[in-house]
């Protein structure tokens, strides 16, 4: 299969030598000058430093090029940069299969990825999202990782799942859509959290806690939008919910560890030098919790600590000392 990746960064270096040892990848860089290096050195230094691109990964920075006579698409960037690419895309053109990797809300609209897609996107075009328990780094190690590619239309997703599982990728098919995209959201607030409980030295009883508390306050929220239930059991919502609330290589855990420590934000970003979803999608997580009157105190507190100055701790004992209620309400 010939498979077009857009985006180079950590996830999209990653993912193009995963499937470079079965497939034809092109990877396109948005930024010619990382693309020139790349080429030279066969390696995304800034991005994914100590992993070489196998000499049959191409790597382009014409989009045109790099999605010629491609069996798929897949978008590997962050959630804000996504509308931009399928609006590059569409220009190619390119009539492939589209499924995009990114995970969170569109920043100021809360819009889903796939609601993006709607906008950009030909009707008619095959499409889905692919999402799930992965760092970027075991994926280029070739460890064993397991995904789940949700589309609204199976019967073309079906052969993009047989050809993306391999020996070390297992690929699982699903229809829902929504409940996928929520969860892959949600877990970014929620590690946030969790970095802030091991920051504070809370204990592993508490993070235990914390990460149980999360998946509720994410299933109802998916629930809400349209998701199923057993969604959020599964490797887009439990399965990513622990990894990224308990790896160390979870840069969204990492953000909530800095916090725990006093450091600002600005200075967190910056000093990561990766985007870190879960920051923004905090907000946006808020907003639409508003608007559908859904219960969300974890997230709000997260969202305090980023954006309203609450100190960590003192959102922590806000958590602890609310009212008792039932567990499954």
């Amino acid at each position: 299969m010939k498979i077009a990746v857009l985006g180079a960064g950590a996830w999209g270096t990653a993912i193009s030598v995963g499937l470079a040892a079965h497939h034809e990848v092109t990877l396109w860089a948005r930024d010619s000058a990382q693309c020139t290096t790349m080429r030279d050195t066969r390696i995304n230094a800034r991005y994914l430093p100590g992993f070489r691109l196998p000499g049959s990964v191409k790597v382009e920075s014409e989009m045109a090029i790099a999605v010629r006579a491609s069996d798929v698409v897949l978008i590997a960037t962050t959630t804000d940069g996504l509308r931009d690419t399928l609006q590059r895309l569409r220009r190619a053109p390119c009539a492939s299969p589209v499924v995009w990797l990114c995970k969170g809300f569109e920043r100021e609209s809360a819009k889903l990825p796939h609601e993006v897609c709607a906008e950009e996107l030909d009707p008619t075009a095959p499409r889905g999202v692919l999402s799930g328990p992965s760092f970027a780094e075991e994926v280029a190690r070739g460890l064993p990782t397991a995904l789940t590619l949700a589309t609204s239309d199976p019967a073309p997703a079906q052969r993009v799942v047989r050809e993306l599982h391999g020996p070390r990728l297992r690929v699982y098919s699903s229809d829902d859509v929504t409940g996928v995209e929520v969860a892959g959201a949600v877990k970014n607030v929620m590690a946030i959290a969790s970095g802030i409980c091991d920051g504070l030295a809370l204990g592993f009883n508490a993070r235990a806690a914390l990460m149980t508390r999360g998946l509720a306050e994410m299933t109802r929220l998916g629930s809400r939008m349209g998701g199923r239930m057993e969604t959020f059991m599964g490797l887009s919502g439990i399965g990513d919910l622990i990894l990224t609330c308990t790896g160390d290589l979870s840069r969204n855990r990492r953000v909530g560890l800095a916090l725990a420590r006093g450091t600002p934000l600005d200075a967190i970003l910056s000093e990561l030098g990766h985007v870190a979803e879960g920051v923004h999608t905090a907000r946006e997580v808020m907003r639409i919790a508003r608007e559908l009157a859904v219960d969300m105190p974890i997230s709000q507190a997260v969202h305090d600590v980023l954006f309203a100055g609450v100190p960590p701790a003192a959102a922590v004992s806000a958590l602890l000392e609310r009212e008792p209620k039932p567990e499954f309400h």
